[in-house]
């Protein structure tokens, strides 16, 4: 999802995690996003205006009646933005909306905004398990508030609990699936990512470069898109996308057991994990010492995962798209898996290209399908590349 010309209003309140806001802000001007902020009085004391300006670009509006504050800004801000988020949202704020008081510029433009509102409760875990709390939050949702749940972890009164204001990549990631179109809704994905680790020793294991990013910015599109994801990965230490069926392996076998036991229940599957093709053929049970003498690895294919899929395929359904990461002959060789492996798509791209592949955030790849249609798709960001992949796995899946 694309943020860019997107207005975004960012809510202020006044709790101590007001400092995280500023950097929520960056990561929306970041995306692109026209941002502006609205501050609560009491959030002031922990943040300056200026710096929610000097990071947005835009005027702060912090006073209803303040010099800042223009005629009917608050109806304006509330009714021609494409969303609204409150981070954080103090127990006092959200029992303000709830019980429907505007007494200042931000409760007041929610209380007139037509926008999407996204709500962030951060504070005392004993004030966020609080009933009235609850009630309130409860009441808001019916009303169509999104209200997104608190981080578990260390507070900044030093309590231990759920009240954190989740990181603002994840707050950005919410805002991103609300914005999405929902045109996946119904479909059920498997997503494949990152690397295989094949273990030669307990500490020793043959491995490649794949981060996984590829692959997580395909679940992640497709699950703000509506649909229901199953994401298997390698080892990579990316944080799952928020609302997928995350599953971990580590080695080839496992990601072939995992993937051939949920692929029959799924509308498309996309095989983004770069797959160790061989593995030793026994493991040493002890770390393998130095010697004097050379080591010499006897290596066993793994099996195709891709290759099985395809003849499990009988009729249109599942969807299936491989990845071809070449290093040369880049058509030659996806062309031939496209029609060894029984797939509808492959995604062709050339890892030798430093801004391409792996390890990278950007990637630029050709999309070949089954019946000779070759569509090359230029340098962009893995967000980008994963929604062009998506808009042709859903056309594949509207066609039959």
């Amino acid at each position: 999802m694309n943020l860019k010309g997107k207005k975004v209003v960012v809510g202020v309140t006044g709790g101590i995690a007001a400092y995280k806001a500023a950097e929520l802000v960056r990561v929306l001007v970041r995306e692109e996003a026209e941002v502006k902020v609205a501050m609560t009085r009491n959030a002031t004391e922990f943040v300056t205006p200026l710096t929610f300006q000097a990071l947005s670009g835009n005027p702060v509006i912090w006073e209803m009646f303040g010099r800042e504050s223009g005629d009917m800004e608050h109806i304006a801000w509330g009714q021609q933005s494409d969303i609204i988020v409150i981070a954080p949202a103090t127990a006092n704020f959200i029992g303000k909306v709830a019980s429907g008081i505007a007494d200042d510029f931000l409760s007041t433009m929610l209380l007139a905004a037509t926008a999407p509102v996204l709500l962030c409760p951060a504070m005392n875990v004993k004030m966020y398990e609080n009933q009235v709390v609850q009630e309130n939050m409860a009441r808001l949702r019916k009303r169509g508030i999104e209200i997104m749940e608190p981080s578990e972890g260390q507070l900044a009164c030093r309590a231990e609990g759920r009240g954190r204001l989740p990181d603002p990549g994840a707050i950005l990631e919410h805002i991103k699936s609300m914005l999405a179109p929902k045109d996946l809704v119904g479909c059920k994905f498997l997503v494949t990512a990152g690397p295989t680790i094949e273990p030669i020793d307990p500490v020793r294991f043959i491995t490649n470069h794949s981060s996984g990013k590829m692959g997580f910015a395909l679940a992640r599109a497709a699950r703000q898109r509506g649909a229901e994801v199953i994401l298997v990965s390698g080892p990579t230490g990316l944080v799952p996308p928020e609302g997928t069926r995350f599953f971990e392996v580590r080695t080839a076998l496992e990601m072939k057991d995992l993937v051939l036991q949920k692929a029959p229940q799924c509308d498309a599957v996309i095989k983004a994990a770069a797959v160790s093709d061989y593995r030793p053929k026994s493991q040493a049970q002890q770390k393998l010492k130095k010697g004097k003498q050379k080591l010499t690895l006897d290596l066993v294919r793994n099996p195709d995962i891709l290759a099985e899929l395809g003849k499990m395929k009988q009729g249109p359904r599942p969807v299936l798209v491989g990845f071809a990461a070449e290093t040369q002959d880049l058509l030659a060789n996806a062309k031939k898996k496209l029609k060894a492996k029984n797939l509808d798509m492959v995604v062709a791209n050339d890892v030798s290209r430093p801004d391409a592949g792996f390890q990278v955030d950007t990637n630029a790849v050709k999309l070949i399908f089954k019946d000779g249609r070759i569509e090359e798709l230029p340098l962009m960001s893995k967000e980008e590349v994963a929604n062009q992949i998506l808009d042709q796995v859903k056309a594949l899946m509207e066609a039959v």
